[in-house]
């Protein structure tokens, strides 16, 4: 029997321009009555009749993408990778932009029951078993992107080891106090660079000191919560804390992201310091600023990321049988420039080689 929106609004003890209200993402509910209709809607299984129809007629031809709040480069390069992919296959793209935990959960939720879509491409958040076994159960087409689930599509980069050859390079170029400027440690790329981090320090027999490890929810607001901690404002806070302990400060960083490492190298230049002269940075992602600045840094091959990505969608929602491997794990790459001190220390030895 088809669920009426009266239902729904007697469910949750609203009127049904409430619940219409939230179907339509209003700004104006209170979140407390927002989750209050968003539960009854899920509890009685309630699909829009217009939504409904529209559904048993054809698909949608429009593919969601939900997406932390997307400042960073690294999203606006992804997103536009996966724009144009989606484009050869005269498909739409909708974002939700995700700013918060509670704002994430609503628009898991509102996918799954408006069915406005016909896959989800999940970027760089962690998906609960919850929700994971209720986009399996309504057959809506998921791909995770720079996150992990092991029963979704996966696409990632190998975190650890990218990392891992950031700090073997800093180390081969004689640097010996290392410091880390990182996300928020909560963010799954956080714990993986972290621990590549610390694997590389350890196989060295370098002493790591802690007070030379900084993450952005050690850092004011402003710098702990836009993109997980990966922005500008995170590096340079990050930066300034390390300069702080003056003799004792670190003599390179590796910083978990290149728009962090702007900001460092800002605070950096504010300070009079010279790089790589008085302190080497290398970076993560390899974003079009990055060779801008010379910042030598570990390449994603974030175009590619999104290429496959669709493509495994794509294949999804055109009922291609599930695929033996659900996790495809891409590698990095060191693109050496500036600031680490490859090339001048190449420069002194009187030969133009740069060691990787």
């Amino acid at each position: 029997m088809h669920v009426t929106i009266y239902e729904v609004a007697a469910r949750a003890g609203v009127g049904i321009g409430t619940v219409s209200r939230v179907l339509n993402n209003s700004s104006q509910i209170a979140p407390a009555t927002r989750d209050k209709v968003l539960k009854a809607i899920s509890e009685l299984n309630y699909q829009p009749q217009a939504m409904a129809r529209n559904l048993a007629r054809r698909r949608t031809h429009t593919i969601g993408a939900i997406v932390p709040f997307f400042t960073g480069y690294f999203y606006v390069e992804l997103l536009r990778s996966i724009q144009a992919a989606i484009s050869r296959h005269k498909y739409d793209l909708i974002l939700y932009g995700v700013d918060d935990l509670q704002k994430k959960e609503h628009y898991f939720r509102h996918v799954l029951q408006q069915r406005r879509v016909d896959g989800v491409l999940l970027i760089s958040m962690r998906l609960s078993d919850l929700f994971s076994a209720e986009y399996l159960r309504r057959k809506l087409p998921l791909v995770l992107v720079d996150a992990y689930h092991p029963n979704h599509d996966s696409i990632t980069v190998n975190n650890e080891d990218g990392a891992h050859r950031a700090v073997q390079h800093l180390l081969r170029l004689g640097h010996s106090r290392l410091g880390m400027i990182n996300g928020h440690l909560e963010s799954t790329p956080a714990q993986e660079r972290l621990e590549g981090f610390r694997h590389a320090m350890q196989e060295a027999g370098m002493p790591i000191n802690e007070s030379l490890l900084i993450s952005s929810d050690m850092l004011p607001e402003e710098a702990a919560v836009p993109n997980d901690g990966f922005n500008k404002e995170a590096g340079y806070f990050g930066m300034r804390r390390l300069l702080e302990l003056h003799e004792n400060r670190p003599d390179a960083v590796f910083v978990a992201s290149d728009i962090q490492a702007l900001g460092a190298i800002r605070a950096l230049q504010q300070s009079g310091l010279r790089i790589p002269e008085d302190m080497a940075v290398v970076g993560f992602d390899n974003v079009e600023l990055a060779e801008l600045v010379g910042l030598t840094t570990m390449k994603q091959p974030i175009r590619e990321m999104g290429d496959l990505a669709v493509e495994k969608l794509m294949a999804k929602i055109n009922g291609a049988p599930p695929s033996s491997k659900l996790q495809h794990r891409f590698q990095t790459e060191l693109i050496v420039r500036d600031t680490c001190g490859a090339k001048l220390k190449a420069q002194r030895n009187g030969h133009g080689r740069i060691d990787g």
